[in-house]
């Protein structure tokens, strides 16, 4: 495991915040590759850290102490694509008042990081490639080259052999950009990435608004482990944000549980039992385990509203005391609940 400081930079000191055998594997062929000067290619679904492994790369390189410049390409208007890119001499438009120095000239020595590349205009995919081949570029209006030295790194999450096959993607521009290709795997895909990363955001953002660092419910870690995170790592990071600033768990539980898509996820928990009983199992049977672990669900996020309170909960849920107990210690959760108070008794 990684070690880090919380509130510190957006990676540990040694390593991404990871436990999983395919992020280590990713970690291992960045590390190998970092000071080789060849393009690469990331792939993954928005939001599971492409642009960490980026900056993770850059660190590493024998260009770590230049310019990370990080361009989203589906962000700039396709007008202006060329000029971002490569810059402009004055005079070269209406409005190109002065001479503009582009992204790739920024990253001097450098690394660049072109975000989104699927969404790169095609006319503008030509001249990039000419940087690849040449290592130089021609400003807008310029009569000249201009000669670049720095790292491209790619990344994008749609199918870019589709896009070549279709037309909207050069196919030697693909394999320019791909000598190194790294596919980095959705967070569905490594629950145990789950609490971990939890853990590092909250104590980094804990800092960075600089709040107490509020304790995870283990209720609450129960609910993120069994979300399938449509949003990736993205969206984890802003759930626990809204933690460090508003620490209403069963709040942002019921509306992860709301979201949830009920063929897929709201009963993973049940789905992994009934997988893994001996024998057949009844629709019956698999009907009343979804009911119970629906219930189950329902009973911890009142015990947050109520701050582990099982008498109001029992109250608000409009059920026994005693049952609302029995119910606890059959799921196995009385544990979770803090000391005995007197409005409890």
């Amino acid at each position: 495991m990684a070690s880090f400081k919380p509130g510190g930079s957006p990676y540990p000191a040694d390593g991404l915040v990871t436990v999983d055998h395919q992020m280590h594997h990713i970690e291992a062929i960045a590390r190998q590759v970092a000071d080789v000067d060849v393009p690469i290619l990331l792939l993954g679904e928005s939001g599971v850290g492409k642009g960490v492994v980026a900056r993770y790369i850059h660190r590493f390189s024998a260009r770590a102490r230049a310019p990370f410049v990080d361009v989203n390409c589906a962000a700039v208007p396709r007008d202006l694509l060329e000029s971002e890119f490569f810059g402009h001499e004055r005079g070269a438009f209406t409005g190109a008042v002065q001479q503009q120095i582009g992204q790739f000239e920024l990253a001097e020595n450098g690394t660049i990081f072109l975000d989104e590349i699927g969404e790169m205009d095609p006319a503008v995919q030509a001249k990039l490639l000419h940087v690849l081949q040449d290592g130089e570029l021609r400003r807008v209006g310029g009569a000249g080259t201009t000669k670049v030295q720095c790292r491209v790194i790619a990344a994008t999450n749609c199918d870019l052999k589709d896009a070549v096959r279709e037309g909207r993607f050069r196919a030697d521009l693909y394999y320019r950009l791909a000598v190194i290709k790294l596919e980095i795997p959705p967070l569905r895909e490594r629950p145990d990435d789950v609490v971990l990363l939890s853990r590092y955001f909250l104590g980094k953002y804990a800092s960075e608004y600089r709040r107490p660092v509020p304790e995870l419910p283990r209720s609450m870690e129960e609910t993120f482990r069994h979300y399938r995170w449509p949003g990736n790592v993205r969206e984890l990071e802003n759930a626990i944000k809204r933690y460090v600033l508003l620490p209403d768990a069963a709040e942002i539980c019921a509306d992860l549980s709301e979201s949830m898509d009920p063929h897929t996820n709201g009963t993973t928990a049940m789905v992994a039992r009934v997988a893994g009983a001996e024998g057949p199992m009844s629709l019956l049977d698999i009907g009343a385990q979804a009911a119970d672990e629906a219930e189950r669900q329902a009973v911890v996020r009142m015990l947050e509203a109520t701050n582990w309170n099982r008498k109001a909960a029992a109250e608000r849920l409009n059920v026994c005391y005693k049952t609302l107990l029995n119910k606890l210690r059959r799921w196995e959760i009385d544990d979770r609940a803090p000391v005995w108070t007197l409005a409890d008794r």
